[in-house]
């Protein structure tokens, strides 16, 4: 079994984070962002480490309400998908999540079947969402709030991928 240590992201990290998320975005499995937007959100990001110190996964937390949050632009390397790497950050970044006082965590992914092992179901609609918070989520200006709220204006810029949450204990 190979050993990774996840940590932290830093500003020094980006290079590596877009490194993995590129080959990605070219299969339409995640999206694209601009360098920019990585080093507004790195502290959002956890990274995996092999044992000789490269970057070999990332995965950011946002949290979005008192008590939800969303899994962001998880990726490993190519050649250590099935490895383990993914597990690793998911566990950390959940860890974040209670650490921070969320409660549950959703995801939009194409990887169902890796979220299901790790205790997530797909979401049906938005039950998980009071309606009062619903409304107030209405106000965000973040993309993935709206992705998650299923709004009609970030359709063309989903990926049809689905969306999946867990409750964390």
């Amino acid at each position: 079994m190979n050993s990774y240590t996840v940590r932290p992201a830093k500003t020094s990290d980006v290079h590596a984070i877009r490194n993995l998320v590129r080959p990605l975005a070219e299969e339409r499995i995640l999206l694209d962002k601009e360098a920019v937007t990585y080093y507004e959100s790195i502290q959002e990001f956890l990274v995996a480490e092999d044992a000789e110190g490269n970057v070999v996964g990332c995965g950011g937390l946002h949290v979005i309400w008192e008590d939800i949050a969303e899994i962001r632009t998880l990726a490993t390397s190519g050649e250590l998908r099935g490895k383990g790497v993914g597990h690793v950050l998911l566990s950390g970044l959940l860890k974040r999540a209670k650490d921070v006082g969320v409660s549950r965590v959703f995801c939009l992914t194409f990887e169902v079947a890796f979220f299901e092992r790790q205790g997530f179901r797909v979401m049906a609609d938005q039950s998980a969402v009071d309606p009062a918070v619903y409304q107030e989520l209405l106000l965000s200006r973040d993309e993935g709030v709206a992705e998650f709220l299923d709004l009609a204006r970030v359709k063309p810029n989903t990926l049809g991928n689905t969306r999946m949450i867990i409750t964390l204990n």
